[in-house]
């Protein structure tokens, strides 16, 4: 649900398909939906004495919470009967075997993935095409193939074993290579290390790892790591208040995991998520201390005077002391530190505070805020350049800044698309900058900007080529539309040139509207296979909640504004019909995590003007999410369920509990298709569970409710982390199936 979450991306389309036996059949556009038969659907126990009460002494039943138990026999055998059901209402498409065709032929081309140098070597994240996991490549120069240095697919036989290519770092002498592995996409790590000339694995690993930077002292013999140290299996992890009392371990290299130490803590606020930095100087090691996603607060704690020689709990100096606002370190020169905040700036700022003397009536603007365009990135480089990354209108773009001064020096030309701030790669003291580059129709561009040159040219390291795709043929169209409340909101429109607004176009409308994320336009498989093989519209509505438009346009989809977030989302739809784009037979929704909550909310309140509704490891219960390990972090973004304000707008608004089938004959709920995965320990299985049985349970006294409700639980897969192709393109099948079905939309080749 934190940042990484993110976005994952869309995941949808359509096939036609025929239904038998139990089932209805299938239609061309205009003929009735095919149905399920409810007498097929699971009937999962109900106990109507288990309970809560919430503020204002409300009592709220909860019937099947034992379906939280995932390792109950009687909670296995409801997800194998699911499972069983699902594959059977989806199997029966003429055309599975040829839409797996299709999307293995999409997927199946080279590309790079990210780019970047350590000393004189250079290294990139790469897939030769149908690889189930990204492999790290070593290459002698920025030309050269490159060998294989660290392959995650030789490490489980089905693919579920992966890499995270965010956590990586290697030491300062670059010599040794630090890296997470995760299994069955669990939030939950392990810690390896590896020789980069000797390729040696060394023996020792590190349990227990979570939300982490890997951060390298400069004598290159060991790293901090953030860990938790009360969890010791799965089983424990997924107890209630599990996730308290992280803490930033001291790892001595070539040492066992029980003799590192504790060097962070902070024990009146077992709530803390710890992280940090190590400065650019090498000399501080930079704390952050935050209850979620949202503000935190900064200490400093000088390595250089203690030799770095940690020994137990650090001496940390306060910098930043109240939790009103975000900092992040950039880089620093001397003492004097430059961060990154939204501290009195919505679109975020540079300031500079001299660590000698932190009062922040000391604290120095560096790069004003752009009262229009929203700061998303800022690195340092060859120790006097900033490369900074705005978001404007959806869009980003790259400028060259003064490191001391910060003033502005250079903007780089890019078509409208996106920079993955995750993937932008440079030390304050090297003069090369990687960074990777996308957009709708472009799958990826790797630019090498060398700092030393005086020209400040950017040159394509890579470039990445979709095999059979014309992108001359399509068109990426930006409208700005009013939500109920008048606010202009941003939606992209990808389609073929020269489509007809007839109102005949199956459309997929795509929202997220949180945690500040921001929708630009990247790459995805599963948009150019909507809008080429099924001539789709592609909707990406642009809601508040998420970061396109600062800090402010993400407190105003959050918490007790979080129904401006729906709005904006249904006024999506209500503009693709009015338009003529599309109609709501023809129209289905996707989310996925917070985007999930954002379906739940949708189908609830506006199931007349959808179609399909797909939702993938969803957020579907605001009143219960604290009762799992993490969920305390995500309250900075909902409110807390046992605060009477909270309570009042989350009970009105979560999705569990305001299920209501409409009594009406000629009037029901959409078709639902629910996507989750049994090792999801971010966003558990149970809240779709809960979700789909209660969905049912409340159709049954409704006989006009004849739209599916199903669901999909993957195996041995998690919220979409290092899922591998070979799932991917599976679960895809199943989503166009499951959309072709209730919508009569048509596959071509």
């Amino acid at each position: 649900m934190v940042r990484k979450l993110l976005l994952s991306t869309k995941f949808l389309a359509i096939l036609a398909i025929v239904i038998n036996c139990a089932f209805c059949q299938g239609r061309v556009a205009g003929e009735s939906v095919a149905k399920i038969n409810s007498l097929n659907y699971p009937n999962p126990r109900r106990d109507e004495n288990v309970f809560d009460t919430y503020p204002k002494n409300t009592t709220i039943k909860d019937p099947y919470r034992w379906m939280e138990n995932l390792d109950s026999e009687e909670t296995k055998k409801l997800i194998e009967e699911e499972n069983s059901l699902t594959k059977s209402y989806l199997s029966k498409s003429p055309f599975r075997a040829e839409l797996e065709v299709r999307l293995k032929e999409l997927y199946n081309f080279h590309r790079f993935i990210a780019f970047f140098q350590k000393g004189k070597r250079f290294f990139s994240y790469q897939n030769n095409g149908l690889q189930n996991q990204d492999v790290v490549s070593m290459h002698d120069s920025l030309t050269s193939d490159g060998t294989v240095f660290l392959d995650p697919n030789i490490l489980s036989e089905d693919g579920t074993v992966s890499f995270d290519p965010m956590s990586a770092a290697f030491s300062e002498d670059g010599l040794i290579f630090a890296y997470l592995l995760l299994a069955n996409g669990s939030d939950w790590k392990t810690l390896h290390f590896k020789h980069v000339e000797q390729g040696d694995i060394y023996e020792e690993i590190l349990y227990n790892v979570k939300f982490t930077s890997l951060l390298w002292t400069h004598d290159n013999k060991g790293l901090f790591y953030a860990a938790y140290s009360n969890q010791k299996n799965e089983s424990e992890r997924l107890k209630v208040n599990g996730e308290k009392n992280m803490k930033l371990y001291y790892h001595l290299l070539g040492t066992e995991q029980s003799e590192d130490v504790v060097a962070v803590e902070f024990p009146n606020n077992s709530d803390y998520l710890i992280d940090g930095w190590i400065s650019d100087c090498g000399k501080y090691l930079i704390v952050t201390a935050s209850p979620g996603s949202d503000n935190n607060l900064i200490y400093i704690a000088d390595l250089n005077k203690i030799n770095y020689q940690i020994k137990g709990n650090l001496e940390l100096v306060p910098i930043v002391t109240k939790m009103e606002a975000t900092f992040e370190y950039i880089a620093n020169y001397n003492h004097t530190f430059i961060f990154k905040t939204n501290k009195d700036a919505s679109n975020n700022k540079l300031i500079t505070i001299d660590i000698e003397n932190p009062d922040p009536k000391t604290w120095k603007n560096l790069v004003p805020e752009d009262e229009k365009y929203a700061l998303e990135s800022a690195k340092a480089a060859f120790n006097k350049y900033l490369t900074l990354s705005y978001i404007q209108d959806v869009k980003s773009v790259l400028q060259l800044h003064d490191l001391k001064t910060g003033n502005f020096i250079k903007k780089f030309d890019l078509e409208i698309g996106a920079i993955n701030k995750l993937y932008i790669f440079t030390e304050q003291k090297s003069p090369s900058l990687f960074f990777t580059f996308e957009s709708f129709f472009t799958p990826g561009i790797i630019y090498h900007l060398n700092l030393s040159a005086p020209s400040f040219n950017l040159e394509v390291v890579r470039e990445n080529k979709l095999k059979n795709f014309d992108r001359e043929k399509f068109a990426a169209e930006q409208v700005f539309y009013k939500s109920k409340d008048g606010t202009q909101i941003p939606m992209y429109l990808l389609y073929k040139k020269g489509l007809q607004k007839n109102g005949n176009n199956p459309s997929l409308l795509y929202g997220y509207g949180g945690y500040a994320a921001s929708l630009l336009p990247y790459f995805s498989i599963d948009t150019i296979l909507w809008i080429s093989n099924f001539d789709g519209v592609y909707a990406n509505a642009n809601i508040r909640g998420g970061g396109e438009y600062g800090e402010k346009w993400h407190r105003d989809g959050i918490l007790d504004k979080k129904q401006n977030s729906f709005d904006d989302f249904q006024a999506a739809a209500e503009y693709l019909i009015a338009k003529n784009y599309t109609k709501t037979d023809l129209l289905t929704i996707n989310g996925i995590s917070n985007g999930g909550l954002l379906m739940g909310a949708c189908l609830n309140q506006r199931p007349d003007l959808f179609s399909v509704v797909v939702s993938e490891v969803s957020v579907l219960d605001t009143l219960g999410f604290e009762r799992q390990p993490d969920g305390y972090t995500w309250v900075p973004e909902y409110g807390s369920p046992s605060n009477e304000k909270d309570f009042e707008y989350l009970y009105k608004t979560s999705p569990l509990h305001n299920i209501k089938i409409p009594n009406d004959p000629n009037k029901q709920y959409p078709a639902v298709m629910l996507t989750t995965a049994d090792h999801d320990d971010r966003v558990p299985p149970y809240y779709s569970l809960k979700f789909i049985s209660t969905l049912r349970y409340e159709a049954k006294n409704h006989p006009n409710q004849k739209n599916p409700f199903i669901i999909r639980i993957e195996k041995n897969a998690g919220h979409s982390l290092g899922e591998p192709t070979e799932k991917l393109i599976a679960r895809y099948v199943d989503q166009y199936c499951f959309i072709i079905m209730n919508t009569g939309s048509k596959f071509h080749t």
